[in-house]
């Protein structure tokens, strides 16, 4: 069972950042975060798998106030994301073409609700942000819906004014995202009475 987590954990970040390195060649908006991303990569001269590792031990220190602890995934997801993001832009071409952007960027969001069903159902705790989003309603007593919008608003705002791509892929990405997680989260849960369940939900 451990092993199985362990693969399932390391083969859904992997596709976490393969996901991220797609959505970016194809060139037709990002997700929220990935926004800020791009958009502070841009402006500091780094490649955004580096900003992606960053940003994420960033809001790691923010769990702090929150009394959120992380857990083994945690950790790994706030360094393996960013680096197979950047492993798959040296690899990704470009793509052109509106037609074959649109299919690329449908493709990436459907990989990225797979990655994100792999790596929360092995049950070894959220991703830094993820834990932001939780930790804040806990704390607040927000619900995880608005606290998740309030923040992915906030970030969406920045990476647009830093330069990040914003277009159909982040209207995509917003209106996808959840119920494709909720589908597929059930499908890759691993159910080990030994594991802590620490869902993003």
């Amino acid at each position: 069972m451990m092993f199985r987590r362990l693969l399932q954990l390391f083969a859904g970040l992997a596709l976490y950042g393969i996901s991220l390195a797609i959505f970016i060649r194809a060139a037709v908006g990002l997700d929220p975060w990935d926004v800020f991303h791009q958009g502070l990569a841009s402006r500091i001269h780094l490649s955004i798998g580096t900003v992606v590792v960053m940003m994420s031990f960033v809001v790691l220190l923010l769990w702090i106030p929150l009394r959120q602890k992380p857990g083994f995934g945690t950790l790994c997801n706030a360094v393996l994301v960013g680096v197979f993001a950047d492993i798959g832009l040296a690899i990704i071409p470009q793509v052109n073409g509106f037609v074959l952007q649109l299919a690329v960027m449908v493709a990436a969001v459907v990989l990225n609700a797979v990655a994100t069903a792999c790596y929360i159902g092995a049950r070894f705790g959220p991703g830094p942000r993820d834990g932001l989003m939780t930790g804040l309603a806990r704390r607040s007593g927000w619900s995880v819906r608005v606290a998740r919008t309030s923040i992915e608003v906030l970030v969406l705002v920045i990476g647009w004014l830093l330069g990040g791509t914003v277009g159909i892929g982040t209207v995509v990405y917003a209106l996808a995202i959840g119920p494709l997680v909720h589908w597929l989260l059930p499908k890759f849960m691993v159910h080990d009475p030994k594991a802590v369940a620490l869902s993003p939900e």
